[in-house]
């Protein structure tokens, strides 16, 4: 029996080395914000600051303020566990990952207006909907990795000594608002009709 407690403490101290997990995190966020650079670029590249008379500006800046709404409630959650507090992060979890829907369904919403107004086949509407829709993945996969440590700290997992895969999931949620505060710009609000 002590072996196997021996092999279950070494696996967890494999699995949570502090140093090498952020510079992980950082060199796969710094790849991630180069493929973004090269689809934000693509859209100057293709339609300079050219810009569809119908943008639905007022959902746009909805979303906007949702995502930076979820950034306030991941970083709750986050520092609530490190203070011990789990049923306070588990709750600001669930907060964040329903906004992450809304800002989804937000999306849908949106993609259904602007084929209408610039079809996927012109150079605009090919820029607007691959770069939403990347960064439309981004929010689903990020949702997804709260919902997996959302779930684990429902078992008991997670604590103010070792809250890495909180702190890892919230870091890319970050990342996620991010680049939006970027793509909503270069979209929306760089040029005219």
């Amino acid at each position: 029996m002590a072996l196997a407690t021996a092999a279950a403490h070494d696996r967890a101290e494999a699995t949570y080395r502090p140093a090498a997990n952020r510079l992980g995190l950082w060199l796969f966020l710094a790849s991630e914000a180069c493929l973004f650079a090269a689809f934000i670029s693509s859209r100057y590249v293709l339609v300079g600051t050219d810009q569809p008379e119908h943008l639905n500006q007022a959902l746009a800046l909805f979303l906007t303020v949702v995502l930076l709404v979820s950034s306030i409630s991941a970083y709750l959650a986050e520092s609530a566990i490190a203070a011990d507090r789990r049923m306070a992060c588990r709750r600001l979890l669930k907060i964040t990952i329903v906004l992450a829907f809304a800002f989804l369904v937000g999306v849908g919403f949106e993609f259904a207006e602007a084929a209408a107004d610039f079809p996927i086949d012109t150079a605009y509407g090919s820029v607007f909907f691959v770069l939403i829709g990347l960064h439309g993945f981004h929010v689903l996969t990020g949702a997804l990795a709260l919902i997996v440590v959302l779930r684990l700290t429902g078992k008991g997992h997670y604590g103010s000594g070792d809250y890495w895969p909180i702190e890892g999931a919230v870091k890319y949620w970050h990342f996620v608002d991010v680049a939006w505060v970027v793509i909503y710009p270069t979209l929306y609000l760089v040029g005219g009709g």
